[in-house]
């Protein structure tokens, strides 16, 4: 693996956030769902899409707290604008599982 410097790792804007709305997502080539994320007043709701189907269902997801990526590029996914990365790590069968705080925390604080 490549290392990379710490001004590197500055670059990368990773905030918390609580999911607002989520939806299923059918007409995603893969199994996913479609989530509104409000990442506070500074930058606001935004919209991603999460191949996140094995353990979550839209409706529970609802008032979680996740982390994203807020400073990417927003990918066009079937149609629907992903303006952010929300963060997961794979579990032992590879299935998304979702990164959030251990703590209720402000919604947009950014991730050190």
């Amino acid at each position: 693996m490549d290392q990379i410097g710490f001004s590197d790792f500055e670059k990368v804007d990773i905030r918390v956030g609580t999911i607002v709305d989520a939806q299923p997502f059918p007409e995603a080539r893969k199994p996913s769902i479609r989530l509104w994320v409000d990442f506070g007043p500074e930058i606001g709701v935004k919209q991603s899409s999460a191949q996140i189907t094995v353990h979550y269902v839209p409706d529970r997801l609802i008032g979680r707290q996740v982390m994203a990526v807020v400073n990417f590029p927003p990918r066009r996914i079937a149609g629907f604008e992903s303006q952010v990365l929300v963060l997961g790590v794979p579990d032992e069968n590879g299935a998304v599982v979702l990164l959030k705080p251990d703590l209720r925390v402000p919604d947009g604080g950014r991730m050190y």
